[in-house]
């Protein structure tokens, strides 16, 4: 649904507003109090948003992915309050801040904005919900019953591991304890 809005969305920007970015794995998007220049959305590959917890430990506040926009709460903001790092290899389309501020005045670009940003609150109460179970069994379940039962293929499970918030050693343990 989101690749779909950003297509929508995409055929509102003047074609002049737009830089395209590839990015390699690994590679930082933006820092943690970064000034917010530009508004991302993400055309291939996975880009995460993360905090760190007092720990040292990361947590992942967005995985977006095909046709997501990154933080997009930071368009309104002056500074990045997280980090932005490439999860895969991904190619990012990139619009100034100010343009895109001046595009909310666009009926159809504010709504199809609107319904992007719904989508990523829902997916972010998910997650929020999915953290608050307390074992790993637990995170699982509710995360394959939004996920149509599927798990992900053995390349992505790492990903899987550090979106549950679970080490990938305890999620490869559940996974083969129900395998058996």
């Amino acid at each position: 649904m989101i690749a779909i809005m950003f297509t929508h969305l995409q055929n509102l920007l003047p074609a002049d507003t737009i830089r395209r970015h590839r990015c390699v794995q690994g590679e930082w998007i933006f820092h943690r109090g970064d000034p917010v220049r530009s508004v991302h959305f993400v055309l291939e590959g996975f880009v995460e948003l993360l905090r760190h917890a007092a720990d040292g430990k990361p947590v992942i506040l967005q995985r977006a992915g095909n046709g997501d926009m990154l933080a997009e709460a930071s368009a309104f903001a002056s500074h990045y309050h997280c980090d932005g790092i490439a999860a895969t290899a991904a190619l990012l389309a990139e619009i100034d801040r100010a343009d895109f501020l001046a595009l909310i005045s666009n009926h159809d670009f504010a709504a199809n904005c609107m319904a992007s940003m719904a989508n990523e609150i829902r997916s972010t109460r998910l997650r929020a919900e999915i953290l608050s179970l307390k074992t790993v069994a637990e995170r699982l379940d509710a995360w394959l019953t939004f996920n149509d039962d599927g798990l992900p293929a053995k390349g992505g499970r790492i990903a899987l591991a550090r979106e549950l918030g679970v080490s990938p050693e305890a999620l490869y343990r559940e996974i083969a304890r129900r395998n058996s």
